[in-house]
């Protein structure tokens, strides 16, 4: 997934009511933009850390800014996180185009955001000749709180937790269904779930897998022009 125009450099000042964040321009001129990210961001919103922005030419839109992108040290050194947990399913479409998922290729028809379950709307249904309909539910990852390991989620989600028993209900109708962790950090070389987080989610992690549904994880390549997936990492949890 490549950002449309070069993305904008800021300093952060404060994050707050989930959705909104003041920024410092290089310029000096402070700004709010737009978070779109609901979970806490542990470790990713302290005041100073540097970030990246994209703007919108769209005039209708209260915020032109969008944060995108900061740079922390994770324990490995500085590094690009990837916020925006919008792109995670673009990021993914393109790696079902391009063949980067071996465990999802082979289907002729992709289709997104597709109702079922209790008023939902699954990500993905994969869909092929003589092939089981796989229901593809993605998630964005974005916590670290040890060097190296990825965790999922990063404040309770009462959402989550539907959606896998969603994808466990799939399974039971004869369907796959695939839960695929997509890790905006590239340092991540493992995956495990913050149980102590949500414990509730953990519990509907382990149902969900008891029933048949599959969990992958990927690791992503930031960059300020793109974020592209680069390869497996191991579920722990």
């Amino acid at each position: 997934m490549r950002f449309e125009k070069p993305l904008i450099q800021a300093k952060l000042l404060r994050r707050y009511k989930r959705f909104l964040a003041d920024v410092e321009l290089a310029t000096g001129e402070q700004i709010t933009v737009h978070v779109a990210n609901p979970g806490a961001m542990t470790g990713l919103a302290e005041p100073g850390t540097p970030v990246w922005l994209s703007k919108s030419d769209n005039p209708a839109r209260k915020l032109a800014h969008s944060w995108e992108l900061v740079e922390v040290d994770l324990g490995g050194g500085r590094e690009l996180v990837g916020i925006n947990t919008a792109h995670p399913n673009l990021i993914v479409a393109e790696a079902i185009a391009e063949g980067g998922l071996p465990e999802l290729a082979g289907y002729e028809r992709v289709r997104r955001e597709v109702k079922y379950g209790r008023n939902s709307r699954i990500d993905f249904v994969l869909e092929g000749a003589d092939r089981t309909p796989c229901y593809l539910e993605v998630k964005n990852v974005h916590l670290m709180r040890q060097p190296g390991l990825a965790e999922f989620p990063d404040s309770v989600t009462g959402r989550g937790a539907r959606h896998l028993d969603e994808l466990a209900a799939m399974v039971r109708a004869g369907n796959r269904a695939v839960m695929l962790f997509v890790v905006q950090i590239a340092s991540a070389t493992g995956f495990t779930l913050a149980r102590d987080i949500d414990p509730a989610y953990g519990l509907a992690f382990d149902r969900a897998r008891q029933t048949g549904v599959e969990a992958i994880a990927y690791r992503c390549a930031i960059a300020h022009h793109a974020i592209v997936v680069t390869g497996p990492v191991p579920i722990l949890a």
